[in-house]
């Protein structure tokens, strides 16, 4: 029996180092060509890049360092077919570049898996323009710059065969969205766009045999280093529940042709559990006995309802930062 991923081709954002090196390594374990995307020079999401796409080992000095490049050689190493990408996904001719890349080198685009991501914390009424605009651009305009062309090269694929094609879409939302974290605004809404950005393709894109899906994974890197610090790492030698380690399996799988039937959805996922989210529904529904509703009469309905609530009750579903395994 082959390998679930055989033959497929995965583009993986943001997979030089944490989270998404783990994702690409683990669609190549499974059989995937994998191309490795990530900054040529780390930390500077949200600048223009003048590296572009290149197959490791054609070259020397800093360049051949880039964390990109490092993860396609482990992959390599390792029996697998991977190449690197140094570039900003949230530029729009290099998201281009990259799948443009993948069609390239492999023939093809199978997966993509948008995972390129920076924090800017802060409260809403300290936050800097900069700091919302740069979080929004590399998370939600990362994401839709690479859905963008992956979709296009699907949809022309589908018209050439006559029919539906293979393709996957895994994005990458927070619990900072499902439970509205008080402390990343910006964090918050661009996981919540990427949301709504995943149903909305997941629709789009179903009868050309493509879904989208999104997670929300906890897990410790880099970028949440700050974020976890209170999370002791286990000191019996274990597996660090918060390890991406425990992320990439369930990537691998929405990316496999076994995920068929998943479409839309939105998965919590850390410490050896996977949680399925379910879909908003309405809690409460009001008519007005008129025309039009006025103030009076909303007042009348609205008010004794919100009286019998909690008042820490919000539309943000805080309790899945309780979830674990067990």
């Amino acid at each position: 029996m082959g390998q679930p991923l055989e033959g497929l081709t995965a583009i993986v954002t943001g997979a030089g180092r944490g989270l998404g090196r783990a994702e690409a390594l683990e669609l190549a374990r499974l059989g995937a060509r994998v191309v490795v995307n990530d900054l040529g020079e780390p930390g500077r999401w949200g600048s223009p890049l003048l590296e572009r796409s290149r197959e490791l080992g054609g070259g020397t000095g800093a360049a051949s360092a880039a964390p990109a490049e490092e993860a396609a050689a482990e992959i390599r190493a390792a029996g697998g077919q991977a190449v690197a990408h140094l570039g900003d996904v949230a530029d729009h001719r290099q998201a281009e570049e990259l799948v443009q890349l993948a069609i390239d080198t492999y023939g093809r685009l199978d997966i993509l898996v948008n995972n390129a991501g920076i924090l800017r914390d802060r409260m809403v009424f300290s936050m800097t323009e900069d700091e919302w605009d740069s979080v929004i651009r590399v998370h939600l305009k990362g994401h839709f710059n690479t859905t963008h062309f992956a979709a296009a090269h699907w949809r022309a694929r589908s018209k050439e065969a006559g029919g539906p094609v293979f393709g996957r879409i895994v994005n990458t939302s927070s619990e900072a969205f499902l439970a509205g974290s008080a402390g990343q605004p910006n964090y918050a809404a661009a996981k919540g766009g990427i949301v709504g950005l995943t149903t909305s393709t997941a629709l789009a894109l179903a009868k050309y045999g493509v879904t989208a899906n999104a997670i929300c994974p906890r897990a410790r890197t880099r970028m949440t280093e700050d974020v976890f610090a209170g999370f002791q790492v286990p000191e019996d030698g274990g597996l660090d529940p918060l390890a991406p380690e425990h992320v990439a399996p369930l990537v691998g799988y929405l990316a496999s042709p076994a995920a068929a039937r998943v479409n839309g959805q939105l998965l919590v996922v850390h410490g050896g559990m996977v949680a399925i989210a379910e879909r908003p529904r309405i809690a409460a529904k009001f008519d007005t006995a008129k025309e039009v509703f006025s103030y009076e009469e909303l007042d009348g309905l609205l008010t004794p309802y919100y009286a019998e609530r909690p008042a820490h009750e919000t539309f943000a579903a805080a309790e899945v930062l309780g979830l674990k395994r067990g």
